[in-house]
Formats: C-alpha cells, structure tokens, sequence
C-alpha cells in the first residue's frame, strides 16, 4: 500500500462503505469481471493569479469641516445655534462673556492717550530745542538729549496702539462665528459653561462634500493599489462608487495602517452626514498562490470535488492511469470554482468529474 493510499484509506472506505462512489477495490474485491474503461477528462494544478476581495470597515468624513474653538477665556453667555442647523459664513455661533476683555480695551485706550500726551510734549521740547540751538543758547548735547526723548515717546505711543489694538482683537473674539456656510455638527459647550483658549465650542461642515476613510493594513497595501473595482457599501445594502481616491503617504506607526480617502459624487452625499459606519470593498485584488507552500490554495472546478457530509476528496490519476481517492481541505474561491488548501500538489491530475471518475473501469482519459 502506498502513503497517499494508506493516507486515504479511512476516507475512502467510508465513501465505499455507503455505497457513494466505487473504487478500484472494491471492483477487485467482487467476484464480476473489471468493467470496460470509461474515459473521463483531468485538470492539471497549476500555480495561478486569482482576483480576490478585500472589505474593510470605514467611516464617513465631511471634506470640508471645522471645529471652531474659544479664542479668549470666559463663561459662555449664549449659544446661538444647536445641532443640524445651517449657518452662514460670519453668522453668530457662541458668544463668551466679554467684561475682562473690555476693560482690557479700555486699558488699552487709557494707555494710548497717555503715551500720546507723552509725546506730543516731547515733540514740543524737541522744536524748542532746536530753535534754541539755532540761536546758540542751547548745546548739541540738550538738543540731542531732546531729540532722543521723541523718538522714544512716539515709540511708546505706537507700542500704546498696537496694545489697544489687540485688545480690540480679543474683545471680537468673544464672539464666535461661523467660518464658512455649513451645517452645525455638534455642540460641545452649553451656556454657563466655561470657555477656555483653544477649547472647542462646536463643530461645523459644508454638506455635499463627503468622504469614506479607511485603514489599510500595510501588508496588504500593494494588493489594495492594484484593484480593479472599489466601492463603498452602506449600511442599507447600497453600493457607491467613490469619485476619487487618495492615500496619505505616511504609515501609522501604533497600527501599521495606510489611511485611504475615498470622496464620493456630490449626487451621492447629498443624502448622507459625516460619522456613518460604511464598508470598503475593493474588489479584483491579484493574490498570486504558491501551491508547494503550506496553507496555499489550487483552484479546481467544483465537478472535480466530492463532497459527502464533511468529507471532501478529489480523484488523482496515478502512475499506473487509475484513479485514486484522496481527501483534500477546501475553501471558497467563488464561481463554479473551488480552492484546494491541501491534499494534493501543482503539477498533478484531477478528475473533471469526481462521479464519473468513481464508476468502475473510469480511467484518465488525458
């Protein structure tokens, strides 16, 4: 008995035992002459390039949103919008108490009048000086001294200005505006709470302008770039089609992951909002096998695999043009085809046919 046939031997007697299919023993076995040949046709395993698919789990994104955040400190007075409303670019969003930065401003003013009376008294002894001088009753040194003493106070009135302006920036800023035409997003201070610099008041984006993001494992990136068909599969079943496509060109350093922009047509985000659970299918992925490898799959046609319960064997031709019966481990590979995991290696003959090739006297016919 050889390995494959001694391998085998379990299998194949319980497919003879419940009369499935019939085996070169059990014909030799009865007592009735060997059956005249029945040709039947064989399929060489060969290495191949297979289309795979690959879906991934992504999430919608508005192109265009902003979180727009407090710019100066201080309790919120009014929040004039609330989720899902439409704004315009400049209307009133927010607006945060603005007593601190209005006595800053008035600061700010206080500071310019005083360093512009500064100044113009400087500027007053400075031309008596030089008229002095003129005359000869002051020095060089006095009218230098009053030159300097100028300079420095229209100096301080400029810097008195640009401190009055900035405080006139941050009274503005107390109120919060929208920074284009959008839909509010979500709320993230009511009134009476807190406002701080930096800390977000709200998120705002430009409807029509979606895009579903995706991470792909780098492992997998070169497959994914080479797809033929990508689309993006919503939670109702629908499929779209992505306008345009886009990978960041940095590598997630935690999660090994490229992060694929997927923006869809206008038509098809008009119905849609930003944070909506979506799939990414990208479709006609080459997967080139290796057959001699463990744990790598041949593709034979579905006629070629018989299947009894949980048994699956193919019909191998041997050296001696007989059939022999082998149990192999499937998995799907779509179509009328089906992928041999292991069982059997590249370069040997399989049953077209797994019934045929069970009747007695069936021989390869190939």
């Amino acid at each position: 008995m050889t390995r494959s046939t001694r391998h085998l031997a379990p299998i194949a007697a319980v497919l003879a035992l419940a009369g499935l299919v019939t085996t070169p023993a059990t014909v030799a076995a009865g007592a009735e002459p060997v059956a005249a040949a029945i040709p039947v046709p064989t399929v060489t395993l060969q290495a191949q390039t297979i289309a795979g698919s690959l879906t991934l789990d992504a999430s919608l994104q508005a192109v265009r949103q902003a979180t727009v955040a407090a710019q100066v400190g201080g309790n919120v007075v009014a929040l004039a919008v609330k989720a899902g409303d439409r704004v315009r670019a400049g209307q009133l969003l927010a607006r945060i108490d603005e007593r601190s930065t209005a006595a800053a401003l008035a600061q700010g003013d206080a500071a310019v009048n005083q360093a512009d009376a500064a100044a113009r008294l400087a500027r007053i002894e400075r031309d008596r000086s030089r008229e002095l001088h003129a005359q000869g009753y002051v020095s060089q040194a006095a009218l230098d001294r009053a030159e300097t003493q100028a300079r420095a106070a229209e100096a301080a009135l400029a810097q008195a200005q640009a401190g009055r302006g900035q405080a006139a920036l941050a009274r503005g800023f107390a109120n919060v505006v929208a920074p284009f035409d959008g839909i509010v997003l979500a709320t993230h201070l009511e009134a009476g709470d807190l406002a701080a610099p930096g800390r977000p008041v709200l998120t705002v984006y430009a409807p029509g302008a979606l895009r579903a993001v995706v991470a792909v494992p780098a492992s997998l990136a070169a497959q994914v770039r080479a797809a033929s068909q990508i689309e993006i599969e919503l939670a109702d079943g629908r499929r779209l089609t992505p306008a345009r496509r886009s990978e960041l060109p940095g590598t997630d350093a935690v999660t090994q992951t490229l992060e694929w922009r997927l923006d869809l047509a206008g038509a098809d985000a008009a119905t849609l909002s930003p944070g909506l659970s979506v799939r990414a299918r990208f479709e006609g992925l080459p997967i080139h096998t290796k057959p001699s490898a463990a744990g790598t799959a041949l593709s034979v046609p579905r006629s070629a695999v018989l299947q009894r319960g949980e048994l699956s064997a193919v019909y191998v031709a041997d050296t001696n043009n007989h059939y022999v019966l082998r149990a192999v481990r499937t998995g799907p590979l779509g179509g009328e085809s089906v992928s041999l995991l292991s069982g059997v290696r590249a370069g040997e003959r399989i049953a077209a046919d797994a019934v045929k090739a069970g009747l007695a006297g069936a021989r390869p016919s190939n």
